[in-house]
């Protein structure tokens, strides 16, 4: 498939036959203080402009994501522990980049807004040491019972499983696309946001981590901590 840098999963990833019990995760390097304190002020417009808009808080880290794919949750820990050695030994690795704009993906008379970060030769060189580390526990069977609930109790959004599921096929390698998202809010005001003048700022990893997602592609639940940057 287009932009796979990993070996496709397949059912003799993860012993062809017991039942899957499919958990979405996100491998995923947290950011440094200034970064975070950008998505904040960011978030905190967007809230003003739709308050039924995500917030940064306990169950929603503020993050770059590397690789989000499903994995059986019995496999879960030895995945996370494949990952940690797997980065443990990926050599000298330069954490920082830095961020370039806001982007925006529009759905009906809303807009999930972020900002996009230049990605770098070495976290496309990390990525596909973690995808080759943990492609052995993936499964494509995830659907949206996968998914840490929302808070509010409504259903997990089909685009964000679709999403999930078609990562390592479209979003790794050249195609790799580093973004911090911020929030929601209504399209008119992310315009509005994007057509202002961007200060581009540095943005450093501090540590990586695997969460389990919630909707719309929130780190909500941690689950381990994977490397210190």
């Amino acid at each position: 498939a287009r932009g796979r840098t990993g070996p496709a999963p397949s059912s003799e990833c993860y012993g062809g036959g017991g039942r899957m019990d499919p958990i979405a995760v996100n491998v995923l390097m947290d950011p440094d203080a200034g970064t975070i304190a950008q998505a904040r002020a960011l978030n905190d417009r967007l809230r003003s402009d739709f308050p039924q808009g995500f917030a940064f808080d306990s169950n929603n880290a503020p993050h770059v994501t590397l690789v989000q794919c499903f994995i059986d949750r019995e496999k879960l820990a030895e995945a996370a522990r494949s990952a940690s050695v797997a980065l443990q030994v990926a050599g000298p690795v330069n954490w920082q980049s830095k961020a370039t704009g806001l982007y925006a993906l529009s759905d009906g008379k809303l807009g999930l807004a972020g900002i996009v970060i230049a990605p770098t030769d070495d976290f496309r060189r990390v990525q596909l040491r973690v995808i080759e580390a943990i492609s052995p526990f993936i499964t494509p069977e995830g659907t949206a019972a996968a998914f840490a609930p929302r808070l509010d109790g409504g259903a997990i959004g089909q685009a964000t499983v679709d999403y999930v599921k078609g990562f390592i096929a479209a979003s790794t390698g050249p195609n790799y696309n580093a973004h911090l998202t911020v929030g929601i809010g209504t399209n008119g005001f992310i315009d509005a946001l994007k057509a202002e003048p961007f200060k581009s700022f540095p943005v450093q990893a501090v540590s990586l981590s695997l969460y389990q997602l919630g909707d719309y592609g929130v780190a909500q639940r941690k689950l381990h901590h994977l490397h210190d940057c």
